[in-house]
Formats: structure tokens, C-alpha cells, sequence
């Protein structure tokens, strides 16, 4: 296929294609429609769930398996994700995963069935897992180093707009429990989505690592404004191979410093899902429902919380390189903590009431906020700086696996817990996970804001303690 004739290639440069700069981010920002996919059909399932449990007469362990068969298979995905992207490539990944978000919406939406409804569910969580590996990974080797971060914030920031969209859809549609409506309008997007991977390019250090460097020379000049500067990378992607050997895994196996980061990087994840938050994504109108809410108000109340979640995020991407990552995370947990403890209170002493119901959706978007400023972005932001470049590709796909394994163990007992503790004490317990993370971020995560990640990677090396490694002091051993 020559370069002009479809997205394995590209077109030639020459003066009359537009600036090659912008042509960058625009295939950055089709990719991050993988990031809308994941937020719409994470966010979805809340508003249908009630009326899927009415129509098929659903006990609650069985919505946890809808909720949670997605988790599940997404852990799934998540693991294949990393061969799958290797041998065929970040695009085609991207391409198999938006025909699973069409093929699963399908499903889903016509289900005659809970268990064909929990096959279309699998589908999606395969393709989520799929999708969450490739789309950073793709835009990461594809746009240029000084809008490489905003690109991928971009992506997460598109992942929280699909949570909102879907809640607002679940509000207009719950009127008539039309919930395979809700299902179904996910196979427009994931359409569109399908047809962008189409128009996307192969990424060049894929193609390098293939050894087909004609290829990924004329795609990397497609990509950015000058020649040379295309060139140049091209050369720095092959010195940076020539200096890689053996496998992520060796180097865990080998090398204990390695096995500190990678180990932090789980433990980030574990916080981050057990901060609660997907419960409330996945389960917000139940939650409200047991506040004493009406169906109707409920949902809107959980679509309220997607805009929230939008908007902090916005806030998080803004403030990330100027406030730092620690200060951010801190300051995360403690809202949360906090936003937690007031909706236990409320639910246990508040009563049946207006303010109380005022009161708790306060509670909820104020954790909502708190979560997209800090935990929800930063944990992704640390996992990634704090991996050496020999085992970056094992250290994310462990913590990407610990994510979605937490992910579904909370998503799969959560109406277990909540009946067995009852709504405020479960609250309570989420607000004492927040209150541990504090301490954790305290004793453990570095500050890597305006630190190169080979200087990261030359301390963790050393020995450097977990949280000195983005600090320019000598001579520390390593005690964490």
C-alpha cells in the first residue's frame, strides 16, 4: 500500500497538505474517541440497570454480574491487549476494539436474555480492556513531546465526557425505561469511532520495532511539521531499540528496584478503585434510590455527577504540571475522605427530607470533584513516569491488570457489602480507604512534576526510596 492510499500509510509531505503539526493532533484526537467509547459504556449501565432488574425480574447478586461481567472481561482484554497491539499493531488493536463496542451495543440493546445480555457486556469489556491499552500507547508514539501530555489528559478527559453523555442519555430515555435504547445508541458512536480507525496511520515506533524503517520514516514526516525533525526522532526511536534487550519480565525477575515501581504502580490502582468511585459510577441511582430519591430524580442526580466529573478533570489537566502531583493527590483524598463521611452521616441521621436529599448529592459531587482532580488522572500520570523504559510495556500492563481486576471485585460485592453493612456504614468504610491513601501518598509516591523520566528511571535504579525519586538529592538508599 502506498503512503496515500489508506491508514497504513500516509501522504507525502509537500506544500500543499495542511501543517503536518496539526495533522498530528488530529489523529491524536480520533484516536482518544477510544477514551468516549470506555466512558460511555462504563457509564451506561447505571441508569439501565433498575429497569433491566424489573424486566427480567433480576435479584441484586445478579446486577452485580451485569455490572461486573464487563470488569471482568476488560481484565481480560487488558492482558491480551499488550500481545495483540504488538503483533498487529496500535491501529489495528484500536480497529478490533471499536468492532467489539459496535458488536456488544448490538447485543446488549437486544438481548432477549440476561445471559445473552452478560455475552454482549463480555464483548465490550473486551474491548474497553483492549482499547485502554492501545489508545494511550497509541497517541503517546504519535504526537510530538511537547503535546504528548495534553494528548493523553485529552484522552482521559474524553473517557469522563462518555460518562456524562451516557448519564444524560439514561436521564431522557428513563421516562419511558427504555433501556435498550440506552444500549443501543452506543452503537452510533462506536460506528463512528470504527470508521476513524479507518483513517488512522500506523504508529511509527511500531513499525520500527517490525523493521520496516521506510515505512515509519514516511509515516513519522507525515506526522510532524519539518522533515528533519521527523527524521531525527526516527533515528533516536532506532539507537533507543538498539539499547533494549530481553524482556520486561527478565528485568522484574532480575532487578528488585524494578519490582519497587512496579509494586507501587499496583498499589496506585488498588487506591484508586477503592476510593469508591466506580461504585458510584456504576450504582449512582441505586445509591440515590437509597437516600430516598425518586427514580426520575435519581438520574438526573447521577448525570449532574458526570458533568462534575467532566469539569474537574478539565481542572486536573490544567493544574497538573503547575501544582505538582503529590500536593494534588493529597488534596484528592482528603475531599474524598470527607465527601464520604457526610454521606454516611446523612443517610444515618438525616432522615427523610429535602435537605438531606439536597445534602447528599452535595456530598456525592463534592467526592465526584475530589476523585477527577486528583486520583482519577494522577494515578494513570505516576504509573506510567515512574516505569523504567525497558519494563515500561510489563509495569503498565501490571497495574492496568490490578485496575480492572479491583474494578470488578468492588463492582461485583458492592450491593453485597452495602446490604450486609447497610448504606452509611459502606460509606463510612470507602471514607476510611481514603483516609489510608493519604498516608500511602505520603510514605510512598514521589513528586515527578517538570523530572525527566530517565532521570525517574537513573534514582530508581540507585536504590532511590519510592518517594525520592523525583527529588535532586544524593546518596539515599533504598528503605520503601
Amino acid at each position: 500500500m502506498s503512503p496515500d492510499q489508506g491508514p497504513a500509510g500516509t501522504m507525502p509531505v509537500n506544500g500543499s497538505v495542511p501543517s503536518s503539526g496539526a495533522r498530528a493532533i488530529v489523529v491524536g484526537i480520533l484516536a482518544a474517541m477510544a477514551g468516549l467509547m470506555f466512558g460511555l459504556d462504563t457509564g451506561v449501565i447505571a441508569g439501565a440497570l433498575g429497569f433491566i432488574g424489573d424486566e427480567f425480574h433480576a435479584a441484586a447478586r445478579m446486577q452485580e454480574w451485569i455490572v461486573s461481567s464487563m470488569m471482568v472481561a476488560a481484565t481480560v482484554g487488558s492482558v491480551v491487549a499488550g500481545r495483540i497491539s504488538f503483533r498487529f499493531g496500535r491501529r489495528r488493536a484500536l480497529l478490533g476494539a471499536s468492532l467489539l463496542f459496535l458488536a456488544g451495543s448490538m447485543i446488549c440493546a437486544l438481548a432477549p436474555s440476561i445471559t445473552v445480555l452478560i455475552v454482549g457486556r463480555v464483548l465490550l469489556g473486551l474491548a474497553v480492556g483492549i482499547a485502554a491499552f492501545a489508545a494511550p500507547l497509541y497517541i503517546s508514539e504519535v504526537t510530538a513531546e511537547a503535546v504528548r501530555g495534553a494528548m493523553i489528559s485529552f484522552y482521559q478527559l474524553m473517557v469522563t465526557l462518555g460518562i456524562f453523555l451516557a448519564y444524560v442519555t439514561d436521564s431522557v430515555l428513563a421516562y419511558g425505561g427504555h433501556w435498550r435504547w440506552m444500549l443501543g445508541l452506543m452503537a452510533v458512536p462506536a460506528a463512528l469511532f470504527c470508521a476513524a480507525c479507518l483513517f488512522l496511520p500506523d504508529s511509527p515506533r511500531w513499525l520500527m520495532m517490525r523493521g520496516e524503517r521506510s515505512r515509519a520514516s514516511q509515516v513519522m514526516r507525515y506526522l510532524r511539521p519539518d522533515p528533519a525533525e521527523a527524521d531525527a526522532e526516527i533515528r533516536d526511536i532506532a539507537q533507543e531499540l538498539r539499547k533494549e534487550s530481553g524482556s520486561g519480565f527478565a528485568l522484574f525477575r532480575s532487578n528488585a528496584n524494578f519490582r519497587r515501581s512496579v509494586l507501587l504502580g499496583v498499589m496506585l490502582q488498588v487506591m484508586q478503585q477503592l476510593t469508591g468511585i466506580n461504585v458510584l459510577m456504576y450504582y449512582a441511582p441505586k445509591v440515590f434510590q437509597a437516600a430516598h430519591f425518586g427514580v426520575s430524580a435519581a438520574t438526573w442526580a447521577t448525570a449532574l455527577i458526570g458533568l462534575i466529573n467532566v469539569l474537574s478533570t478539565g481542572f486536573a489537566i490544567a493544574f497538573i504540571d503547575r501544582w505538582g502531583r503529590r500536593p494534588l493527590l493529597i488534596l484528592s483524598c482528603a475531599i474524598m475522605t470527607f465527601a464520604m463521611l457526610g454521606a454516611g452521616g446523612l443517610i444515618a441521621f438525616g432522615g427523610d427530607s429535602l435537605p438531606q436529599e439536597i445534602g447528599m448529592v452535595g456530598a456525592l459531587l463534592l467526592f465526584v470533584a475530589g476523585f477527577a482532580i486528583g486520583a482519577g488522572p494522577l494515578v494513570w500520570t505516576l504509573c506510567s513516569e515512574i516505569q523504567p523504559l525497558r519494563g515500561r510495556d510489563f509495569g503498565i500492563a501490571c497495574s492496568t491488570f490490578t485496575n480492572w481486576a479491583a474494578n470488578s471485585l468492588v463492582s461485583n460485592v458492592f450491593l453485597t457489602v452495602m446490604a450486609a453493612l447497610g448504606e452509611a456504614r459502606t460509606f463510612w468504610l470507602f471514607a476510611l480507604m481514603n483516609g489510608l491513601f493519604i498516608i500511602i501518598t505520603l510514605a510512598y509516591v514521589p513528586e515527578t512534576r517538570g523530572v525527566s523520566l530517565e532521570e525517574i528511571e537513573a534514582r530508581l535504579m540507585a536504590g532511590r526510596r519510592l518517594r525520592d525519586l523525583g527529588q535532586d538529592t544524593t546518596g539515599r538508599g533504598a528503605e520503601a
